[in-house]
C-alpha cells in the first residue's frame, strides 16, 4: 500500500469509486480508496438503481444527463458490465400543478438539448399496457431513462480509476484522520498510514463517523426505505421488449421492470429513522425486517394504477439504510474551516448523480472549483445551526414528501424556528410570515391575521395580494425592511486596507464614510459575490454580503494571509440592521436622529455613525429597493427598541413593515442582480455588468482568472425582460426563476429572477440570453407554456438612479 497520495478516498460505494475514478481520469493518479468492507458494502448494494436525468435544478439535470450518458461509455472503457437498461421513463401528471412541473422541464429539456419531451395517452398505452392512464393529466417520455446493476456500476469506476493507476484497499478501515502541520493529512489504517494533501470523506452510511475523526460534525441521519419486486408475471414475459419505467409522483411511488416482474418503491408518510446515535461499525450487507403494512397506502396506489401488480405474489422485500442531509441534496466540497478534507455524504439517487457526482469532486479537488455553480450541493449551505434536532425534523420531511413538488418560493416549516433575533415575536404577532435563510428567521410579507400561512403553487398565491401593498407602500411613502440576515463582517487594524485590497475586485474606499461595491471574483474567473464595502475608520472597514453564503465565502477569504495585527470577524449574529426605504425615509429617521439627513449633508454611497432612537447605528446611505433609503445596523441586543423606534416614527407617515418578497419584486423593478440567482461563479464579470468593478491596476484574488475571461466576447448577457401582460394575465402566473428563454424558436437563454412589479405594472424578469438585444420579441415559459416578451433597455424603475440619491 502506497505510504503517500494525492488524494485519500475513504468508502467503497458507487460514489467513492466514481470520485476516485474521475480524479485518475482528470490526470490525478497517484490516489487511493480505502473501503472497511467489501465494495458496494452500506447501501450501494441495495438500491433500486434507477437513473433519469431531470431535476428542477438546471444544473443538477446536466450531471444527471452526464451520469446516463456515461455509462455505456464506461462499459466500453473497462470491459465491465454496468447493467444498464434503458427501456426510457414515463413521467405522469395526475394535478395541474405536476403537470406545470412537467412542462416546464420539458421546456428546460429543450433549450439544454436534452431528451424529454410530452407525448400522447395512446403513444404511453403502446409504450407500457399495463399502465392504467385513467385521470391522467399529461405523459412525459424520457427514452434514457432506466436502470443500472449497482454492483456493475460500482465495479466499473473501479476498474477504470486501476487501469489509470489508482490503487483500492478492501477490507481497509481508516482508524484516524490526523492533520499535520504543514496542513496535511495521516489517514491511518491496520495495514499502514498514508499522508496526502486530501481526504475525501465518500464513507456513505458511516459519513459522520469518518467526520467524526476529524472533529468535523455533518447533518446527516439515516432512515429505512423499502422496496419489493414480485414474481414472474405473465403481462411481463409476454410483452416482449422490456417496459418503460414509471414515475407516478402524485401516487407517490416507483415502479420499473425488475427480471420478468415489477420493482416498486415507496417513500411512506410513516418512516423510521435508523442509527441515531451512529452506524454500526460491523454492518455491511445487511437489511433490517420486512414491513410493508408501512407502505400499504403506497402500494394501493400502485396497484390502481397497473392493476397487474396487485394480482402478482411478492419475490422479495428489500428494507434497507439510506442516509439523508436536511435538504436530500449532497453535503458535498472542501470544508471551509478544515483544509485538504473533501465531503461528499447523503447521497440519494446516487446512481442517477454518481458520474457528474465523480466529476464535479474531481474538478473542484484538482482546479479549485467545479466548471457549474453547485451551490445546491455545497455543504456551505448548512452550518452550527443545523443540528440534530433540526436534521432530524426536515429528513423526516423529506423522506414523507420525497415526491411533493418543491415550488417555487415554497418554505417548509419542518425543524423551525432554528435561529431567531430579538424581534422575532414582535413580527410575528404583526402578522410575519416567515422564511428560513441561513438558519435564521426572516419576515417574507405581512398577514393582516396573525398566524397566516402561506399557500405555494406555480400561479400567484395567497400572498401575491399583500406583497403589492408593501411594494406600493414603500414606493410611495416608505417601508421597514429587517435585513439582519445579511452576513456582516469588520475588518479593523493597520492591513485592512491592504488586506481587503487584496480579496476584493474593487479598489476599497480611501475615505472615512465612503462605500463602495466589490464582486469577489471566483477561480474561474466569475462572480463568487458582491458586496459592499464601507470605511468606517481609518483601519477599520464594514463589509456585507450575502448571509446564505457566508460558510461558503470562508473559503475565498482564507486564501489571502491576514497581515499582523489585522483581524478579520463575522458580526452576522452580534449586529442586526434594517432598512428603511421611499420617499418618506428621510423624514422618518430625522424624527429619530439629530444628525442632519439632508442630501448635502449625507449623499448616497456615505456613511456614518449616528445616534437613532437613543442608539448608536451604523447608518449607511443605500438600498436594495433602488429607492432613497438607508441601511441601519445595531447590536443586537438593542434590535427590538430600535425596531419599536422605527415602526412608532413610520406611523406617522403611514409606512410599516416590509418582508423579502417585496425586496425581490423591488430588486427586480431595479435590475439588481443577488447572489445565486445573478451572481454566480458560472457568470463571467463582463456578462454581469461588473466588469466596471474591476481594477487590474492592483493585485487581487483570482485577478489571472478575470482578466482572463475578459479577453473573450461575453457568452451571453444579463437583461431585463417584460412579459406580455395578456399571457400572463391568463396564466396567473409570473417568472419565478430558471424558466426557459426562446427567440423564433431556439432556445437563447433562462430566467434567474423574476417578480411582478407592482409600483410599475409590469411582470418583470431578469435573466441572461445570448444573440438578443434591447427591443428584441422573445418568448418565456413560464409554467412551461411560451409568454409573450421584450428585452427592455433600461430598469422601469428610476432607469437613471435619480431617486437613490435626491
Amino acid at each position: 500500500m502506497r505510504t503517500e497520495a494525492q488524494a485519500v478516498v475513504i468508502g467503497g460505494g458507487v460514489i467513492g469509486c466514481s470520485i476516485l475514478y474521475h480524479l485518475a481520469k482528470l490526470g490525478w493518479t497517484d490516489v487511493v480508496l480505502l473501503e472497511r468492507d467489501e465494495l458496494t458494502s452500506g447501501s450501494t448494494w441495495h438500491a433500486a438503481a434507477n437513473i433519469h436525468g431531470l431535476h428542477d435544478s438546471t444544473n443538477i439535470s446536466r450531471i444527471q444527463h452526464y451520469t446516463m450518458n456515461l455509462y455505456n461509455s464506461l462499459e466500453e472503457e473497462t470491459g465491465q458490465s454496468c447493467g444498464v437498461f434503458q427501456p426510457g421513463s414515463l413521467y405522469l401528471a395526475q394535478t395541474e400543478q405536476r403537470e406545470h412541473q412537467l412542462k416546464l422541464q420539458a421546456a428546460k429539456a429543450k433549450l439544454y438539448g436534452m431528451n424529454f419531451y410530452e407525448i400522447s395517452i395512446e403513444e404511453a398505452q403502446k409504450l407500457h399496457p399495463l399502465v392504467n392512464f385513467d385521470g391522467i393529466r399529461c405523459v412525459m417520455y424520457e427514452p434514457d431513462g432506466g436502470n443500472v446493476d449497482p454492483s456493475g456500476v460500482t465495479n466499473a469506476y473501479a476498474v477504470g480509476a486501476r487501469q489509470r493507476g489508482a490503487e483500492i484497499h478492501r477490507f481497509t478501515p481508516v482508524t484516524a484522520t490526523e492533520q499535520q502541520a504543514d496542513g496535511t493529512w495521516i489517514v491511518k489504517t491496520p495495514k499502514g498510514d498514508i499522508r496526502t494533501p486530501w481526504v475525501v470523506n465518500a464513507a456513505g452510511l458511516w459519513g459522520r463517523e469518518v467526520a467524526a475523526l476529524a472533529g468535523i460534525e455533518l447533518p446527516l441521519q439515516p432512515t429505512e426505505h423499502q422496496y419489493f419486486v414480485t414474481e414472474t408475471m405473465s403481462d411481463v414475459e409476454g410483452h416482449g421488449t422490456r417496459l418503460p419505467s414509471v414515475a407516478d409522483r402524485d401516487g407517490e411511488y416507483y415502479l420499473r421492470q425488475e427480471g420478468q416482474g415489477l420493482l416498486v418503491g415507496a417513500y411512506e408518510k410513516d418512516m423510521r429513522f435508523w442509527a441515531e446515535d451512529g452506524t454500526p461499525l460491523d454492518f455491511a450487507h445487511d437489511l433490517f425486517p420486512d414491513d410493508l403494512d408501512r407502505i400499504e397506502e403506497n402500494m394501493m396506489n400502485a396497484i390502481e394504477r397497473l392493476p397487474a401488480v396487485g394480482e402478482a405474489g411478492i419475490k422479495r422485500v428489500i428494507n434497507g439504510p439510506m442516509i439523508w442531509s436536511p435538504d436530500s441534496n449532497v453535503l458535498m466540497g472542501p470544508v471551509p474551516e478544515v483544509d485538504g478534507y473533501f465531503c461528499c455524504n447523503g447521497i440519494i439517487p446516487g446512481f442517477s448523480q454518481s458520474g457528474g457526482m465523480g466529476l464535479m469532486a474531481a474538478q473542484w479537488i484538482i482546479e479549485g472549483e467545479t466548471e457549474y455553480d453547485m451551490f445546491a450541493w455545497d455543504l456551505a449551505r448548512f452550518d452550527g445551526w443545523a443540528t440534530k434536532d433540526f436534521t432530524k425534523a426536515r429528513v423526516q420531511d423529506q423522506y414523507a414528501h420525497r415526491f411533493a413538488i418543491h415550488f417555487p418560493n415554497e418554505e417548509r416549516s419542518a425543524g423551525r424556528p432554528a435561529r431567531t433575533r430579538p424581534v422575532y415575536e414582535t413580527q410575528k404577532a404583526m402578522g410575519a410570515v416567515f422564511g428560513l435563510n441561513a438558519g435564521w428567521e426572516h419576515p417574507l410579507w405581512f398577514s393582516d391575521t396573525p398566524g397566516a400561512v402561506e399557500t405555494n403553487g406555480f400561479t400567484r398565491q395567497n400572498w401575491w395580494g399583500p406583497v403589492g401593498e408593501e411594494c406600493k407602500m414603500l414606493r410611495d411613502r416608505a417601508g421597514i425592511i429587517d435585513i439582519s440576515n445579511f452576513a456582516k463582517y469588520i475588518c479593523k487594524g493597520p492591513g485592512a486596507s491592504d488586506w481587503l485590497n487584496a480579496v476584493f475586485a474593487n479598489t476599497m474606499p480611501k475615505t472615512v464614510g465612503r462605500s463602495c461595491l466589490t464582486p469577489l471574483i471566483s477561480k474561474r474567473g466569475g462572480i463568487a459575490g458582491d458586496f459592499t464595502v464601507t470605511r468606517v475608520a481609518e483601519d477599520e472597514f464594514w463589509i456585507i454580503g450575502s448571509g446564505l453564503a457566508e460558510r461558503y465565502h470562508k473559503r475565498f477569504f482564507k486564501q489571502v494571509p491576514l497581515p499582523e495585527g489585522t483581524t478579520f470577524t463575522s458580526m452576522t449574529d452580534a449586529i442586526c440592521g434594517f432598512n428603511i426605504a421611499g420617499p418618506k425615509s428621510r423624514e422618518i429617521l430625522q424624527r429619530l436622529t439629530n444628525t442632519s439627513l439632508a442630501t448635502e449633508d449625507f449623499p448616497f454611497m456615505r456613511s456614518a455613525r449616528i445616534e437613532l432612537a437613543g442608539i448608536e447605528v451604523l447608518a449607511l446611505r443605500v438600498s436594495f429597493t433602488g429607492d432613497l433609503g438607508w441601511e441601519v445596523h445595531c447590536p443586537t441586543e438593542h434590535q427590538s427598541r430600535l425596531y419599536t423606534a422605527l415602526l412608532e416614527a413610520g406611523a406617522e407617515f403611514d409606512a410599516g413593515p416590509v418582508g423579502s418578497r417585496s425586496l425581490m419584486s423591488l430588486r427586480v423593478e431595479k435590475g439588481y442582480g443577488s447572489w445565486s440567482r445573478e451572481y454566480s461563479p458560472e457568470y463571467w464579470p463582463h456578462e454581469v455588468g461588473l466588469e466596471r468593478l474591476c481594477k487590474f491596476e492592483k493585485e487581487f484574488l483570482n485577478k489571472g482568472a478575470a482578466q482572463k475571461v475578459l479577453q473573450n466576447p461575453a457568452r451571453e448577457q444579463l437583461v431585463m425582460l417584460h412579459l406580455d401582460a395578456e399571457d400572463v394575465a391568463t396564466s396567473n402566473a409570473d417568472a419565478t426563476g430558471g424558466e426557459p428563454i426562446f427567440k423564433d424558436g431556439q432556445g437563447i437563454g433562462r430566467v434567474t429572477s423574476g417578480a411582478y412589479g407592482y409600483s410599475v405594472g409590469m411582470s418583470l424578469a431578469l435573466g441572461y440570453v445570448k444573440n438578443a438585444q434591447s427591443g428584441d420579441a422573445v418568448e418565456v415559459m413560464v409554467l412551461g407554456r411560451p409568454h409573450k416578451a421584450v428585452i427592455l433597455h433600461e430598469p422601469p424603475f428610476d432607469p437613471l438612479g435619480r431617486v437613490l440619491r435626491e
